[in-house]
């Protein structure tokens, strides 16, 4: 069942100062101007939740990095799909709160083309797979100890905001936020919504 909506300002300040608490930064959210322009905004769980109307979605996330098998991923893999990008390390603590979860609405949407990859901020190849085993993380991560990822989404995820998962709509730009733990039935309505939105028709 979909969370009530708070009033969009309300729910914008809410938003705003819970994502500040959490980062732990007091740099100003790029993503700020746009909440006030006019989002549809609410407080879930642990995480600030904002999604963004199709109308003041920002262009495209634009991005390339090796995953930790040695592949290279970018955007442009997952053009037409909706995909859900979480920032991740071992040691976070609320990283292993949600982690179940994500492996499990992973196993529920891959069958309907939703793409799942992690940005891990910190660890090392051993340590990364031995996170994903114990929860059964089955999607692929990108290995972002150089901070490459992270600059390229520099405008969504507030420095030190680990865990944020970020849902992009079928045209690759970010159609949701959530900074702190992902709670299930947030994510799985977001994914949802996302899935359900048509995507821009290529000529």
């Amino acid at each position: 069942m979909k969370l009530s909506l708070l009033s969009r300002r309300q729910a914008a300040a809410a938003a705003i100062t819970a994502s500040l608490l959490l980062s732990g930064c007091t740099a100003q959210d790029p993503l700020a101007e746009k909440v006030n322009a006019g989002t549809n905004s609410y407080i879930a769980g642990d995480g600030s939740v904002a999604e963004y109307a199709a109308e003041i979605r920002g262009p495209a996330v634009q991005l390339s990095g090796e995953l930790f098998d040695g592949t290279t991923v970018s955007n442009a893999d997952w053009a037409g799909q909706v995909t859900v990008l979480n920032v991740w390390y071992a040691a976070c603590a609320p990283c292993r709160v949600e982690a179940p979860d994500l492996s499990a609405l992973h196993a529920e949407f891959e069958p309907q083309g939703v793409q799942f990859y992690g940005i891990n901020t910190r660890d090392e190849a051993a340590t990364a797979s031995a996170f994903e085993r114990s929860f059964g993380i089955e999607y692929p991560s990108f290995k972002d100890k150089n901070g490459q990822i992270l600059l390229a989404l520099t405008d969504y995820v507030p420095p030190q905001a680990v865990p944020t998962t970020l849902v992009l709509d079928k045209d690759g730009r970010v159609a949701a936020r959530i900074l702190g733990i992902a709670e299930k039935s947030t994510l799985t309505a977001i994914i949802e919504d996302a899935l359900a939105a048509p995507g821009t028709e290529k000529p």
